[in-house]
């Protein structure tokens, strides 16, 4: 009875927060006459901001077919449930914090953009100088979506859903929007030094792989870590290629829409991404063939996202050949992490860290070696300087930041579900569903 009246609470809440915006004048042009807007950039931002939301459920199957099958659904929930969370977020104060008028170039004014007020269907020469500033909002809150979804993996089965999307919530706001105001915003702190940043290496996925690394040292092993019944994953190798090729696919929304044109940087980052993923994924299971390992699906499919991530805030500043090098050289690397991650007692379950943060991480760094005319590979150190400065800064409020956000969250909502919860699978025990497998014989 007293959960039916807490959640009565919340839907309360959440249609007050849906009907708030009615009070804000906030008219939608009909018809825009914008001699700035560029039809072709249009139709491509839209294409790519579809892309970037295929990513989110792509992300969902690469997740859910690596976890047992007790809890393929929890884990598929989990990234899919950010489509709705954060898209709510992002509209109501995300965009303001994260472009909104900059305070010191620490944090946008989220009163600009309330409720995508002043969100219009006309160019914003700072932000969007060829299309309209609610397409430029729409593409960012993609982003936006799938930052939170990628933590999900680092404490797949063992957490609370209830908790994650409070503790989702707290991150977009408190970690997520003030780094995309940083390294986004014309004004931001890390923009003005130079920092470089495509399509999110520094502010997606490095600040999803600290809150993961975070995550996993706070809520502690899952209870048959280390034991036999470990040795049950993964439950769907076939959705794990699926969610491959779908974050493969949309991925060139991701790097190539953040040309923010239909241009020739988006070419060059289409290519880049195609480049780097393939070299990424044959150099992880080469790696892992000469170690003595069998070449796995696993293996590749793991390779190719490493690839993309890594070279995701590089692609639009470097050749092809070096994108070759940077997919390679991230891969090993990213493959060495996991393997001293196994070595350790920490419990990222689905190698979230080792993964997409270390990946963020390389990219970060070979995008200062990189980067055309200003990396540390055409003479110059002060924007390979500024990107050291800013992995250190980046990294220590990613993870501090959201380790306190994890204590927060405990104190609202415990994070952790009980032992006999964990045991049975959190797709019943926290949704009332299951997945059946039916099996070569017919049995299920």
């Amino acid at each position: 009875m007293a959960r039916r009246r807490r959640f009565l609470l919340v839907i309360i809440i959440f249609g007050l927060i849906c009907s708030a915006g009615l009070i804000f004048p906030n008219p939608v042009e009909t018809a825009v006459n914008d001699p700035a807007i560029n039809y072709a950039d249009v139709a491509w931002l839209l294409t790519a901001s579809g892309l970037v939301l295929l990513m989110t459920p792509g992300l969902s199957f690469f997740y859910g077919g690596m976890v047992s099958k007790k809890n393929i659904i929890s884990t598929m929930l989990q990234s899919f449930i950010a489509l709705g969370t954060i898209t709510v977020v992002f509209i109501t104060v995300g965009f303001g914090l994260c472009f909104g008028t900059s305070w010191h170039g620490l944090i946008g004014n989220p009163l600009d953009f309330l409720f995508f007020k002043n969100v219009t269907l006309s160019t914003n020469k700072a932000l969007a100088p060829t299309i309209p500033l609610m397409l430029f909002a729409v593409f960012q809150m993609k982003f936006a979506i799938i930052t939170p979804a990628l933590i999900t993996g680092s404490f797949a089965e063992r957490v609370k859903f209830n908790a994650y999307l409070v503790f989702m919530i707290l991150f977009s706001v408190f970690i997520y929007c003030p780094l995309a105001h940083w390294t986004w915003h014309p004004e931001g702190f890390l923009h003005k030094w130079g920092v470089l940043d495509f399509a999110g290496g520094t502010v997606v996925h490095m600040s999803a792989g600290y809150a993961a690394l975070a995550g996993a040292m706070f809520l502690g092993p899952r209870k048959v870590f280390g034991t036999a019944n470990h040795s049950e994953h993964p439950a769907n190798i076939p959705y794990v290629m699926l969610g491959t090729g779908m974050l493969w696919f949309g991925w060139f929304g991701f790097n190539c829409g953040s040309a923010l044109g239909a241009n020739t940087t988006a070419v060059l980052s289409f290519v880049t991404t195609v480049v780097a993923s393939a070299a990424a994924m044959m150099s992880w299971i080469f790696f892992d063939a000469a170690r003595g390992k069998k070449v796995s699906a696993m293996g590749a499919c793991i390779g190719a996202v490493v690839g993309l991530v890594a070279i995701t805030p590089a692609a639009g500043f470097v050749t092809v050949p070096q994108a070759l090098f940077i997919g390679f050289i991230s891969a090993v690397v990213s493959n060495l992490a996991v393997r001293a991650k196994n070595r350790s007692n920490l419990d990222d379950t689905l190698d979230v860290f080792p993964c997409h943060g270390v990946g963020g991480i390389m990219g970060m760094i070979l995008t200062g070696v990189f980067a055309k005319d200003v990396g540390l590979y055409y003479g110059h150190t002060t924007t390979f300087l500024y990107h050291m400065l800013a992995l250190v800064i980046v990294s220590v409020f990613s993870f501090g930041g959201s380790y306190i956000l994890y204590y927060i969250t405990d104190k609202i909502v415990p994070l952790r579900v009980s032992e006999e919860d964990e045991h049975e699978g959190l797709d019943f025990t926290q949704h009332g569903e299951r997945y059946k497998i039916k099996a070569a014989t017919g049995n299920q």
